[in-house]
């Protein structure tokens, strides 16, 4: 009867165990994965939503130019002299400026 008694408490005590180890791994993921992840859609939602004209940006096809006009969900960009296309925000990854320096 001890020894039944001994491995029971054995067994649930691994049980704890497993339990915390899952819950420390979600955590290790959350911290190095989701959070950063989270942290920077949120730095480029806010880059977007603060765009002004006269801005150097590069689009998501690589392209540089500069901000000419913004509308809702376009903004058109001057490539070269007298040059201007018409591009989706979101498709505005960087500030041409910062990446150079």
């Amino acid at each position: 009867m001890n020894v039944l008694t001994v491995l029971l408490q054995a067994q649930a005590g691994g049980d704890y165990s497993f339990l915390i180890m899952m819950v420390l791994i979600f955590a290790i993921m959350y911290f190095f994965m989701i959070r950063p992840q989270n942290k920077k859609q949120k730095e480029i939602a806010n880059f977007r939503k603060n765009l002004e004209v006269g801005q150097a940006v590069i689009t998501a096809g690589g392209i540089y130019g500069k901000i000419k006009e913004l509308e809702d969900n376009a903004v058109v960009v001057e490539i070269a002299s007298g040059v201007k296309i018409k591009v989706d925000r979101n498709s505005i990854y960087a500030d041409a400026q910062a990446q150079i320096k």
